[in-house]
């Protein structure tokens, strides 16, 4: 007997006969004494309708009314899919996401899964039912339903996983698994048949669109495997895991990702004194707007105030530019200067640490491309620089190129 969670996505389901094609592949693929737990996006493009439709009522941001109507989607979902399964003759039972007993932060369109509790989960597996349960939603202390941001399905579903101790968590979309770099910006990318949780997360965090950060957190929290496969393709996929379960092997480089989806914002003229750096970073932070890349640069000609630039997601971009009026308010500030066309490039793997040359391989292939650099950010298993966004794919192609291909 296995204990399973799969996830499907809204690609997956947009359409009842692709629902029926997974009732099929799931019992087909399946022993009879396995117990399965199915998490589902909403169907196809309808999370996008529900925000247009809610543009034709207002232009402001109402979050809690505006999570009470996404969450919508994933319920019509989760009924369909537990009916298609009655239909195929097997016992099923749909949840949303507050009757499988996800507790989430009160920070409405992106909250955070504080706690699992999966009685009622496990007591429909014990009767019997496929559980179908609505990915991206949760619900607060206080009753209030909230929705978790870009990929909450994904989160939902490593989280139940980890709930419920799932043997594995499968993770299906239109995809076959992780590759080197995004395929459709280097058609000759690799699929990479395992991965690393620690690697996973940094790709993740730096633009890889097949998994969503918090999920791979989740996953490595638990010790849950994930395996990323393609809904239309029977090929196996990529298992993200510990590196102690992967084969002894040592990979320089696992992956080239980008993220479009970059703003970078200069605060000029702060005093450079103690505390105005906090002060600018807590005022975002209590806005729940992310910072990513920070650079600081006194200048010589006035050593009395420093330079501050930092990149952030574009979704947050309205958030971050209301705190800022804020800061004007708070400190002198000569200006607050936004470009929203930067994109981030970065090259990860485990195996770069200690080992020289990387960084200079990666400027070399940038200089040549004549791709300017304008802030340059490393962990120990990755290097990232800020780009212009209309050099991104060129960076992309080139940087592949030169780690798997030239080398």
């Amino acid at each position: 007997m296995a204990l399973i969670v799969k996830k499907f996505g809204g690609s997956s389901v947009a359409t009842p006969d692709k629902m029926r094609a997974i009732v099929q592949r799931v019992l087909k693929g399946s022993q009879p004494d396995d117990k399965i737990v199915i998490v589902v996006s909403a169907m196809g493009k309808s999370t996008d309708k529900l925000i247009e439709l809610a543009s034709q009522i207002t232009s402001k941001t109402y979050g809690r009314e505006m999570d009470m109507l996404l969450s919508t989607g994933e319920q019509v979902s989760i009924a369909l899919m537990a009916m298609a399964f009655q239909e195929a003759g097997h016992k099923s039972i749909s949840f949303t996401g507050a009757q499988a007993g996800i507790t989430t932060s009160d920070a409405f369109n992106k909250g955070r899964i504080l706690d699992i509790q999966p009685d009622r989960i496990l007591k429909a597996l014990d009767e019997g039912n496929i559980v179908i349960v609505a990915g991206f939603q949760g619900i607060t202390d206080s009753g209030d339903i909230t929705t978790l941001g870009r990929g909450g399905s994904d989160t939902t579903a490593v989280a139940i996983a980890g709930a419920i101790h799932a043997d594995v968590c499968e993770i299906y979309t239109d995809v076959e698994g992780i590759y080197t770099s995004d395929p459709r910006v280097v058609p000759n990318a690799q699929k990479m048949k395992e991965i690393t949780y620690g690697e996973m997360l940094e790709m993740a965090k730096l633009g890889a669109g097949v998994m969503q950060p918090r999920a791979v957190e989740m996953g490595s929290r638990f010790n849950i495997p994930i395996h990323v496969r393609s809904t239309f393709s029977e090929n196996e996929g990529t298992i993200i895991q510990e590196a102690y379960s992967m084969e002894i092997k040592q990979y320089l480089i696992r992956g080239v990702a980008e993220d479009k989806n970059v703003a970078k914002i200069t605060v000029l003229g702060i005093p450079n004194k103690p505390g105005y750096a906090y002060k600018l970073f807590e005022t975002l932070a209590n806005a729940n707007v992310v910072v990513d890349m920070i650079v600081q640069s006194v200048r010589v000609a006035n050593e009395g105030v420093t330079d501050i630039t930092f990149t952030i997601s574009r979704d947050e971009l309205a958030s971050a530019k209301d705190v800022l009026e804020q800061i004007k308010g708070m400190m002198p500030v000569e200006d607050i200067l936004i470009d929203d066309k930067m994109a981030k490039v970065s090259v990860v793997g485990a195996g770069m640490a200690g080992h020289p040359g990387i960084a200079s391989g990666m400027f070399g292939v940038l200089g040549k491309n004549n791709i300017n650099i304008e802030i340059i950010s490393t962990s120990e298993i990755s290097i990232t620089c800020l780009i212009s966004e209309d050099q991104v794919d060129t960076a992309v192609r080139a940087i592949h190129a030169y780690f798997f291909d030239e080398n």
